[in-house]
């Protein structure tokens, strides 16, 4: 039988697993293939995060799929860390294989060193044992070197991704809500090496209240929005482009990742504070208080529409000022520069030749998204794309209280943006 090249084996040896002598074979796509009375498959890619040699055996670090029971059926798979250990046939045999094993997980790309920050105050105030019990073992399977950092108060993780070494890190993982990421993402973007720090990789193991985020780029690839689902993508060094919007209150600038709100969900969000220790549940608590004594927002939403939403809205002028040309630019010779000016100040745009709209209140809420998901059981736009160049819009108004309340009991699958009440667009 003729082998198809991916078929062929890198190597192949007669060892012994569990005390049967048996051929194990490493082919050229990755696939382990063995025998213990039935024909055994392990992908390096998926299911291998790391291995070792202890003695004469080598022991594969394994992250694989296990369902409970029988009653299972549409439910999504658990990962559960298992062992493979096997004896090659002699000492060089064994040489071979910790050389080829290390030779295919490296050509994988997979991140060697990594900066953790640990939020002990977000969710629950979970996050530490997560990390020590969950999160820790499996990046120590995978033999990647941890520089873990605590956060010790609001902003912390902006203040060390500013001025940190990148060369001495492939990524920063953030073991937390939403919240450690975006500072992160605004401390790099305040770096006089903005341009070159906004490209280290960024992981995020769901440990907040909210793992949007998480929840968003785990269910974009199908798999449940857990922490070993998160941890092995990040093993796995898999990653994706992810758009940043810059936020201007008065003189202050900001950079967004995952969402903007005004209105009931920032209320929701922001006065709920109080009930952190509730953990995820607090949002839902407070958004029926909210409910029962609901404001409306008096104001205006200008937008420049995506193409084919351009007749949301009212024709209206640009409501604010263009980006300088240059601010982004190095200084010309002998030039004095704030330090201030030299990290990343938006993009440049033109905005007084845009087509701009406008929806005048009053509102219920405004909602701007990044990402689908808001929250683990929030889908707030489920048409948002990461990397399309646009925001989602969501607004609601003039909407009665029992149909509001009946709109959040769709959040967790998008139903609420077919609401009459909700206007749904790209801008």
């Amino acid at each position: 039988m003729d082998l198809t090249a991916h078929q062929r084996p890198l190597f192949s040896d007669r060892v012994t697993v569990n005390g049967t002598v048996t051929p194990l074979a490493l082919l050229a796509d990755g696939r382990l293939w063995w025998s213990e009375g039935i024909q055994r498959c392990l992908s390096v890619e998926k299911d291998v995060i790391g291995f070792i040699s202890t003695g004469s055996n080598i022991k594969i670090k394994t992250l694989v799929e296990a369902r409970d029971g029988c009653c299972t059926t549409g439910a999504p798979a658990k990962l559960v860390r298992n062992d493979v250990v096997f004896k090659p046939s002699s000492e060089e045999t064994h040489r071979i294989w910790c050389q080829k094993l290390r030779e295919f997980i490296d050509s994988l790309g997979r991140p060697k060193r990594l900066l953790v920050f640990v939020n002990p105050f977000g969710g629950k105030k979970s996050a530490v044992k997560i990390f020590d019990e969950q999160v820790k073992p499996l990046f120590e399977d995978a033999q990647i070197q941890l520089t873990v950092q605590e956060t010790a108060h609001q902003l912390h993780a902006k203040e060390v991704a500013r001025s940190l070494d990148i060369t001495e890190h492939d990524g920063i993982v953030c073991v937390s809500g939403d919240g450690i990421l975006v500072e992160v993402v605004n401390g790099l973007l305040e770096r006089e090496d903005w341009d070159t720090a906004i490209k280290i990789p960024l992981g995020v193991v769901p440990a907040g209240t909210g793992n949007g985020m998480a929840k968003s780029l785990l269910d974009s690839v199908g798999n449940p929005c857990t922490i070993a689902n998160a941890v092995l993508a990040i093993i796995r060094g898999h990653k994706r482009q992810l758009d940043v919007a810059t936020i201007t209150q008065g003189e202050t600038r900001f950079f967004s990742i995952l969402m903007l709100a005004w209105g009931l969900v920032a209320d929701i969000d922001i006065e709920s504070e109080k009930y952190r220790w509730m953990g995820s549940a607090r949002l839902d608590f407070y958004g029926l208080c909210r409910l029962l004594n609901l404001r409306q927002y008096s104001g205006s939403v200008s937008f420049v529409p995506a193409p084919g939403f351009e007749s949301y809205g009212e024709s209206t002028s640009c409501p604010g000022k263009s980006t300088i040309k240059g601010n982004n630019s190095d200084p010309s010779e002998g030039e004095h520069v704030n330090l201030q000016t030299l990290c990343y100040q938006g993009p440049e745009v033109n905005l007084e030749n845009m087509n701009w709209r406008v929806i005048n209140g009053p509102f219920i809420s405004v909602w701007l998204h990044n990402v689908p998901w808001g929250a683990e059981d929030t889908m707030a736009a489920p048409d948002a794309k990461f990397s399309d160049g646009y925001l989602d819009l969501i607004i609601t108004k003039n909407c009665p209280k029992l149909h509001l309340l009946s709109m959040m009991s769709e959040l967790n699958n998008g139903g609420h943006v077919k609401s009459p009440y909700v206007t749904y667009l790209k801008v």
